[in-house]
């Protein structure tokens, strides 16, 4: 399986026009993201590169953060080496990031060798401009373990005052949320082996940020309006205490080499090179990245980076700090876009403790992915902490989306399809209607001033208020009764029709940033592929003609049971770890409901394609079916109890003979099903899924055994 980062397509900006350059901050590879990080960063960024899209050059860039000690604690915990542990983690990350249509221009990673390079370019640059020093600091060493610890790998109590937060790491405090110096934690312990560790000297690298204050402090009066409220209270907070000079080297292995004689064996510390992640993930999606990072004079950039609050230290004082140090005209951030915290039911999120709802709990609950976006950024918390609930979640999709949006949007595409044979009536418009279309504008221009600002929550309340409006535009001409009245009343119910369905395509054109499986729904009902939005010409025109054909209608939106509120509390209640306990004991049971959902699902795919139905009608029904067997793999494979392993595990396999004998057999069965499938002439969308478990299968024989997976013959080696 090729690890490597993907692109979609090549962008660079243009002279002239706007260019807008999208981060959203680099999630740690050392766990599974879970909805805060997924709010937070990833899909807030997604949302306003679809919109700004429309009208601008954009490129929206992330990718995971691989280095320091997040990584080397997570690969003490499985077993595995730091390499191992970032390859597994990528391909997690990915996975969920495309399965929440997050559309990466690129999404890369920063055990690269870009980053080695950028890392080393930038740090020299500082140095050689006078804005780093060398100074013996005592670091905690664990006579136990024979190392040095790492901030994350010392715990102990929170020496900030007024904090009692006795689990604070020695890089920063969950209690409080303030930096902590590792060396004053309170009766600090050795996360690895639990004994106290000794104070030794040790000669590390610092970058003088108080000689880099004037350049910032100038920079920041200038790019800070266009920062969210607290991520200029946050940043600004850090000047007024003056900034300390800020130590970047580590005594680790994991990491980008400090370049200079004397320090070849230490590493930058992660959140000196983190951020230079941006500009290598650039590098390696085109080598022009410096059009975007050290644009011509006539091609402005601007840049755009969303974050949670706890991250606008690291963009909004010190990557910035670094930037102006070097002096060599780097476009740095005019737009920090953080968010609050989003907690989870009555408690907090927590990655490290595995505490609420992860991205592949989301994709597993069955409910779609659009919908986890819209409810997301319904309560996207942009100016205070809000929370996650799974009792509002399925009040907001059965009230606002099934009955609200959905509603609106179904009744007025079926009454077009059932009395009008799929055809846009003819409309004259008369008082009511232009009220209806000036109100509708002015949620409209709302709704661009919105996402403009980046105010997303705002933005999506201005879709269902033009969604309400369509409603009670119908319920008050109640073209039902109206259709069977005089000629005069059915050319009344035709207009009410074709205001609705041009309402209806509007909506599409709003959807598409927040719901972008229901917009390509919805579009292809409509036939209206070719609308889009123009944040520049904010206007309501006549989008569907008299005379346009539509095409099937169908519904958009599905019931959730409120019963199933119960159901998912209690799944996702707990630890992860305590639910993968818990998990285990139901699996039997969880296959044979998927292999009945997977049979239901099989027969609506062919019912539909037998019947000739459009593709885009089709089609989603076939990822539906995708994505129930990738479940029932997954559950089978849960099912399956490990065999006892001779040897020890090796990147997670256990390579006894037993295991090898079952994996050949099992490649070797995969293979004839993938054979037969592509000689019967399936569809692509069948087939390939099965191709993709072959390939998991000869990766997991070729970890087993030690040795590569080999090409199928007549296939060309895939080029990394």
């Amino acid at each position: 399986i090729d690890l490597q980062a993907f692109t979609v397509h090549l962008r660079l900006p243009k002279a002239g026009e706007k260019n807008i350059f999208i981060t959203s901050a680099l999630p740690y590879v050392n766990n599974v993201p879970h909805l805060g990080n997924i709010i937070g960063c990833v899909l807030s960024a997604d949302v306003l590169q679809d919109f700004r899209g429309c009208a601008t050059i954009t490129l929206f860039i992330c990718g995971t953060d691989e280095y320091g000690t997040a990584t080397e604690t997570k690969a003490l915990e499985e077993g595995l080496s730091c390499q191992a542990i970032c390859d597994k983690y990528f391909k997690i990350h990915k996975e969920i990031y495309e399965w929440f249509n997050i559309s990466f221009d690129h999404f890369g990673r920063t055990s690269n060798p870009e980053q080695t390079e950028l890392s080393q370019d930038l740090f020299l640059q500082l140095n050689n401009n006078g804005f780093m020093f060398t100074q013996s600091v005592e670091q905690l060493h664990c006579e136990s373990c024979d190392r040095y610890l790492a901030d994350r790998f010392v715990e102990g109590g929170c020496p900030n005052i007024g904090c009692n937060y006795e689990d604070a790491r020695g890089d920063q405090c969950d209690g409080c949320g303030k930096l902590v110096n590792a060396i004053e934690l309170k009766n600090p312990r050795c996360k690895v082996c639990g004994k106290t560790p000794v104070l030794k000297t040790s000669s590390q690298f610092f970058i003088d940020l108080p000689k880099l204050e004037p350049l910032l402090r100038h920079w920041m009066k200038i790019s800070s309006p266009g920062w969210s409220h607290n991520a200029d209270v946050i940043a600004k907070s850090w000047l007024k205490e003056g900034l300390k000079p800020r130590c970047i080297t580590r005594d680790l292995k994991w990491g980008v080499p400090v370049p200079l004689d004397g320090f070849r064996n230490k590493v930058f510390y992660v959140w000196f090179d983190a951020p230079i992640g941006y500009i290598s993930i650039s590098k390696a999606y085109t080598k022009d990245f410096e059009q975007w990072w050290r644009p011509a004079p006539d091609a402005k950039v601007t840049l755009y980076q969303f974050m949670a609050k706890d991250n606008v230290p690291f963009h909004g004082v010190l990557f910035p700090s670094m930037l102006l140090g070097a002096n060599r005209g780097y476009v740095t951030v005019s737009h920090i876009m953080a968010t609050e915290y989003l907690n989870y039911e009555d408690g907090k999120f927590s990655k490290s403790r595995g505490v609420g709802v992860f991205g592949n709990d989301a994709r597993d609950t069955g409910i779609p992915s659009d919908v986890w976006r819209f409810y997301l950024l319904y309560v996207r918390p942009e100016s205070q902490d809000s929370s996650f609930s799974w009792s509002d979640l399925v009040t907001k999709n059965n009230s606002e989306l099934l009955n609200n949006l959905g509603n609106f949007i179904n009744r007025a595409l079926v009454f077009a399809k059932n009395n009008f044979n799929k055809t846009i009536p003819k409309m004259e418009l008369d008082q009511e209607d232009y009220n209806l279309l000036a109100l509708c504008t002015r949620e409209l221009k709302g709704y661009v001033a919105s996402l403009e600002k980046a105010k997303l929550r705002d933005g999506i309340r201005h879709i269902l208020a033009i969604s309400k409006l369509g409603n009670q535009y119908m319920q008050s001409n109640q073209p039902w009764v109206k259709l069977k009245g005089d000629h005069k009343e059915k050319l009344r119910a035709g207009t009410v029709i074709g205001m609705s369905c041009n309402i209806a395509c509007l909506l599409t054109t709003l959807l598409e940033p927040y719901m972008p499986d229901t917009s390509a729904n919805l579009k292809a009902q409509l036939k209206c592929d070719n609308v889009v939005l123009d944040p520049e010409n904010v206007e309501i025109i006549n989008l569907l003609p008299a005379g346009h054909q539509i095409g099937e209608p169908s519904p958009l939106f599905a019931k959730i049971e409120p019963s199933r509120v119960d159901e998912l509390k209690k799944r996702f209640a707990g630890t992860q770890v305590e639910r993968n306990g818990i998990a285990k004991t139901a699996v039997s049971a969880d296959v044979a409901t998927l292999e009945a959902q997977i049979a239901k699902q099989a027969d609506k795919v062919r019912a539909l394609k037998s019947s000739a139905a459009d593709k885009t009608i089709w089609q989603p029904e076939v990822k539906i079916l995708l994505d129930l067997k990738a479940k029932l793999e997954a559950a089978k494979k849960a099912a399956t109890p490990a065999p006892p392993a001779d040897k020890p595990l090796v990147n997670g396999v256990a390579g006894n003979g037993q295991e090898i004998k079952a994996l050949e057999a099992a490649v070797t069965e995969q293979g004839l099903v993938v054979r037969k499938l592509k000689e019967g002439g399936t569809d692509k969308s069948v087939w390939q899924p099965e191709v993709q478990k072959l390939l998991s299968l000869k990766n997991q024989l070729a970890s087993a055994t030690g040795t590569p997976v080999q090409p199928a013959k007549g296939q060309r080696k895939v080029k990394k």
